[in-house]
C-alpha cells in the first residue's frame, strides 16, 4: 500500500515537472518568434472582405508587412499581444504536451504507436488544450490586430490585457471570451496532428534509423518536419479563426461573419480559393523556429531535471 501511495505521489511530481517545463519552454519560443506571428495575423487581416479587382487592395506580403509595423509603430510594435500570447501558452502548451505523452504512454508503454494512432492522439490532446486557452487566443489576435487602427490614426480598441478582458466580457458577454471557438479548436486538432505526432514519430524514425542519436541534430530535423505538416494542415483554418475571432459585434450587433462556415464561403467567394493559405509563409516561417526553441529546451530541461527524452 505504502509502495502504491509513493508510486502515485511520484508519479505526480514528474506530471508537475513536465508542466513547468512545458511552460518555461513555450515561453522562451513563444517569446523568441512572436514578432513573426504578429505579421502573420496582420497579413491574414489584409484585403479583408475587399474584392480581388478593389482598387483600395494593394498586393502585400510578410516582409512589407513587418516593415510597415516597425515604422509606424517602432520595433515594440512587434510585440503587441505578447502578454495575452504568454498566457494562453500557460494552459495550452503544458495540457497539449503533457496529455499527448500521457495517453501516449496509456496506450502504449513504449510509445511504439502507429502515424495515424499518435495523430488522433495528438489532435484530441490539442482539441482539449486550445478550448481552454481560446480567451487568451482572441484577446491575443484582438491586440495584435489593433495596430492597424493606429495606422489609421485611430485609438485601439483596448489598452491592455486586463481592459480588453473587461470590455469582450462587458460588451459581448462571458461567451465572447470563446467566440470562434470552433475553428480554435479545429486547428487546434490539425496543428497537433502535425505537430506533435510528427514531432514524435520523425524524432523516433531519426534515431531508430541511426542517422542521428537523440540529441540536438535529431530534435532540429523533427521540428522542421513537424512544422511543415502543421502549416499545410491548419492554415485555412487559421485564417477563419483569425477573422471569426478579431471581429467585434457592432453597436447594432451585426457581425460581418455568422458564423465560420460563412466566413469560409465569403473569404474564398471575395478573394479567391488561394485566401485560405494567406500567410502560409510567415505561419510556416513561425511554426519551425517556434518548434525548434520549444522541444531543444523542452529535451534539454527535462534531461537537467533527470527526465526521460519525450
Amino acid at each position: 500500500m505504502k509502495a502504491n501511495v509513493h508510486g502515485h505521489k511520484e508519479t505526480r511530481t514528474r506530471t508537475g515537472i513536465k508542466i513547468l517545463l512545458t511552460s518555461l519552454s513555450a515561453m522562451v519560443a513563444e517569446t523568441s518568434t512572436f514578432p513573426i506571428d504578429l505579421t502573420k495575423t496582420r497579413l491574414q487581416l489584409h484585403g479583408e472582405s475587399q474584392p480581388l479587382s478593389s482598387s483600395t487592395r494593394r498586393p502585400t506580403n510578410s516582409f512589407r508587412v513587418a516593415a510597415g509595423i516597425v515604422r509606424d509603430q517602432g520595433v515594440s510594435g512587434l510585440y503587441k499581444g505578447l502578454s495575452p500570447a504568454i498566457i494562453r501558452h500557460l494552459f495550452y502548451t503544458p495540457i497539449r504536451i503533457v496529455g499527448y505523452e500521457n495517453l501516449r504512454n496509456l496506450v502504449s508503454a513504449d510509445g511504439s504507436l502507429s502515424l495515424s494512432s499518435k495523430a488522433l492522439v495528438g489532435g484530441i490532446s490539442g482539441a482539449i488544450a486550445q478550448f481552454v486557452a481560446s480567451p487568451a487566443d482572441l484577446v491575443k489576435v484582438r491586440m495584435q490586430a489593433d495596430g492597424r487602427l493606429i495606422n489609421k490614426g485611430l485609438q485601439p480598441r483596448y489598452k491592455g490585457l486586463f481592459d480588453a478582458f473587461n470590455k469582450i466580457v462587458a460588451m459581448e458577454g462571458l461567451g465572447g471570451l470563446w467566440k470562434g471557438v470552433l475553428p480554435n479548436v479545429q486547428r487546434a486538432f490539425l496543428v497537433n496532428m502535425g505537430e506533435v505526432a510528427c514531432y514524435d514519430h520523425a524524432k523516433r524514425f531519426v534515431i531508430n534509423n541511426q542517422i542521428s542519436d537523440d540529441n540536438i541534430y535529431a530534435h532540429t530535423l523533427a521540428s522542421i518536419m513537424s512544422g511543415l505538416s502543421a502549416t499545410m494542415l491548419s492554415c485555412p483554418v487559421d485564417v477563419v479563426k483569425t477573422r471569426m475571432m478579431n471581429q467585434a459585434a457592432s453597436k447594432e450587433g451585426n457581425v460581418l461573419y455568422k458564423s465560420s462556415y460563412d466566413c469560409l464561403v465569403k473569404t474564398v467567394k471575395i478573394e479567391g480559393l488561394t485566401a485560405l493559405w494567406k500567410g502560409f509563409f510567415p505561419t510556416w516561417a513561425r511554426l519551425g523556429p517556434w518548434q525548434f526553441f520549444f522541444w531543444v529546451s523542452y529535451e534539454k530541461f527535462r534531461q537537467i531535471s533527470g527526465l526521460s527524452s519525450f
